[in-house]
């Protein structure tokens, strides 16, 4: 897997020098003399070019180099938040909190053998050798986080952190009209719409095959968005398209589930319209958007390795649409994440054009960052001074326990 990623980074780094070497690139970009530079931070083209043209950093932001966000700009505690991948919620046992710092642990190597040998090199080639990659890339003016705490679990975070979760999300438009036909044959029953996600078109036949013909029990008509070979046990209450208007479906007042793969887009938008949701979780943060979800009781997330025994996925699709909790959960979710003094694009919005009109919001970002980290958690002072440190330590419990005494008696 560490090499796969290293792949994918070093042609980043390639795309990165591509950039910096074409003179008459560079000189146009210089001319047009632009205001800022706005780029998800995960792919690190947009650190480099905003260093490169002195210009001031807008992330648009939900994922680093190796992980989510906020673990590289505020404090986080590995106690109660968990990591992408764990599979935790904020209330961890003793053993979720060993897997919780193992898998810490795993990242932040792997971070440093990415960071060392892709992107430092590049620092040190295009920006001086004075300049570390680590520093680089958190020393952003504003950070506009797609994440809710709605949706995720309250954690520290910082001043120059703003946050924009469900900025995609907007009032359902019409359908066109051969899907508002479909949708509107669905009587009283309502419809259901799959989707995994742009990168998974497909899927094994005999899975396939057993998902349609869940489907194909149901009294509900379903919308699938599969470009695969079509199911031999397709009902015919089920549409299968190369494409669909996802946002505009989930918010029809027809829609009574969301079969989703649970990418943060997806999750969001079935936030904001209000639908509960049945997940199949894939790959990376997907299984955690929809735990996010479950534990507030509106979705319920099935294993792909076992959607397909036991009548699982019926089941659990069944329960979902007839369990009433599901649907109140969601629709004080989606009440929660729309009250709002601003809708979270206009808040994007604001404070792009705040750092346009101010030349960056240096006065937002912390210093912690430029600290090395025996500093940052006073290490050194615990070293240099832990005879004094333990005698304040011990008159600090005496003190606690109800002992007091005069300072004076106090002996240096």
């Amino acid at each position: 897997m560490f090499n796969i990623f290293i792949e994918i980074h070093s042609a980043v780094g390639e795309f990165v020098s591509a950039i910096l070497d074409n003179t008459k690139l560079m000189r146009t970009l210089n001319d047009r003399k632009f205001d800022l530079v706005l780029t998800d931070p995960c792919w690190s083209g947009g650190v480099f070019l905003a260093k490169y043209l002195n210009l001031p950093l807008v992330y648009n932001v939900r994922w680093m180099v190796t992980t989510e966000a906020h673990f590289a700009i505020a404090p986080s505690p590995i106690s109660y938040i968990p990591m992408t991948g764990s599979g935790s919620t904020d209330k961890m046992t003793f053993l979720q909190r060993m897997k919780n710092i193992f898998i810490y642990f795993i990242v932040l190597i792997y971070d440093i053998v990415v960071t060392q040998q892709i992107y430092q090199p590049l620092c040190d080639k295009y920006l001086g050798p004075g300049h570390d990659f680590d520093q680089l890339k958190i020393d952003a003016d504003i950070w506009l986080m797609r994440v809710d705490f709605v949706f995720d679990f309250p954690r520290p975070t910082m001043p120059n952190v703003v946050y924009m979760g469900g900025f995609q999300c907007k009032p359902a438009k019409p359908l066109p009209e051969d899907l508002e036909e479909f949708v509107q044959s669905s009587g009283d029953h309502g419809f259901i719409i799959m989707s995994l996600g742009t990168f998974v078109d497909d899927l094994p036949d005999d899975l396939a095959n057993y998902i349609a013909a869940a489907f194909a029990e149901l009294p509900q008509k379903v919308i699938w968005r599969y470009k695969g070979k079509r199911p031999t046990t397709l009902g015919n209450n089920t549409l299968l398209v190369d494409w669909m208007p996802q946002n505009d479906l989930l918010g029809h007042p027809k829609i009574k589930l969301f079969v989703a793969h649970g990418g943060t887009n997806g999750i969001f938008e079935a936030m904001y319209h209000a639908v509960p949701v049945v997940g199949l979780p894939l790959f990376f943060d997907q299984y955690d958007n929809l735990l996010r979800l479950e534990v507030r009781g509106a979705a319920k997330i099935l294993s792909t390795s076992t959607v397909d025994k036991d009548d699982n996925f019926l089941k659990a699709i069944k329960e979902v649409l007839n369990e009433p909790s599901y649907r109140m959960n969601m629709q004080r979710l989606s009440r929660l994440h729309r009250d709002q003094p601003m809708t979270p694009i206009d808040t994007a919005l604001f404070w792009i054009e705040f750092v346009m009109r101010h030349k960056g919001a240096a006065h937002l970002r912390t210093e912690s960052y430029k600290l090395p980290w025996y500093s940052y958690h006073s290490v050194d002072l615990w070293c240099k001074n832990a005879p004094d440190l333990a005698l304040d330590m011990s008159l600090l419990a005496l003190s606690s326990s109800g002992v007091w005494w005069e300072s004076a008696c106090v002996p240096s």
